[in-house]
């Protein structure tokens, strides 16, 4: 762009900001912008998300949005497009901001900034997982569209926090399970615990939440009187969670019934313990 024209854009740009103001009074009514040029009402849009009023960023979508209306096959209406997926993601407009995200992508798959959209799309999910006792529904999806970040773009900037978010994610699935065993073991439902402990020591086996999972899982085998699987999941505890201070429990509830950690039987617990041995389980 030549130096008349930067002059002229900057002149029509602060004419935009003079305009704007002036409705400031008037509850952010947008004036007639088809005067304007693309690039002037999205930097409007810019000056509203990061300047006008940060703590309210609906207030730029009205500009973003006019870009995408009045210059529909511009670079500034793409432009405009990821922008409105960021700013309805900040003002929490959760499903708004998916819509535009995956339109985006829609519509320009092979762009630099799709893998922004799609980690966009991801973290709208990511940022509506609830407490662990809530419906886990979203964690899922959350999971599903963080893999679609990694997978998609590796060597993007994105991935290595699609990545983080990925596990805190799975971890959060594993707190759902616990949470739930734990309700079933304080009630004395000790098979539905053991339900439920099993799903993390099978599916979540890289979580935090291992070590009490077996513990859990000999203090209801245990109460079932099931030695044979209490012992062995007091093995794999003592295997590969030996510092951890639910083997020390574990080892004291065993020790109270005159037994001991050790591989017992040919249940489902044997065969994770066989598992480990070979340095497969992890």
């Amino acid at each position: 762009m030549g130096r008349g024209k930067t002059a002229a854009a900057k002149l029509g740009a602060l004419g935009l900001v003079t305009v704007l103001a002036a409705c400031g009074a008037n509850q952010k009514e947008i004036p007639n912008l088809e005067n304007f040029t693309a690039q002037q009402i999205y930097e409007r849009g810019e000056y509203e998300l990061e300047v006008g009023n940060p703590r309210r960023p609906a207030d730029a979508l009205k500009y973003f949005s006019e870009v995408e209306r009045l210059y529909p096959y511009s670079q500034w209406a793409k432009r405009a497009l990821i922008m409105e997926a960021y700013a309805q993601h900040r003002a929490k407009k959760y499903e708004e901001a998916r819509a535009s995200a995956q339109r985006f992508l829609d519509t320009y798959p092979g762009d630099e900034d799709a893998a922004y959209a799609q980690y966009l799309l991801a973290l709208s999910y990511y940022d509506q997982i609830d407490e662990v006792g809530r419906d886990q529904g979203l964690t899922y999806q959350a999971l599903q569209a963080l893999r679609d970040v990694i997978e998609k773009y590796p060597d993007s900037e994105y991935a290595q926090p699609a990545i983080l978010k990925f596990d805190l994610a799975f971890d959060h699935l594993a707190g759902k399970e616990m949470e739930i065993g734990r309700y079933y073991l304080k009630r004395g439902n000790y098979t539905a615990a053991i339900n439920r402990f099993r799903v993390v020591v099978e599916q979540f086996q890289t979580t935090a939440h291992t070590p009490e999972a077996l513990e859990r899982l000999v203090e209801a085998y245990l109460a079932l009187g099931i030695n044979d699987q209490a012992q062995t999941a007091g093995a794999i505890l003592g295997h590969n969670f030996q510092s951890s201070p639910f083997y020390q429990d574990a080892y004291n509830l065993l020790a109270k019934k005159g037994l001991k950690p050790e591989a017992k039987g040919d249940g489902w617990l044997a065969k994770v313990y066989r598992q480990v041995i070979k340095g497969e389980w992890l």
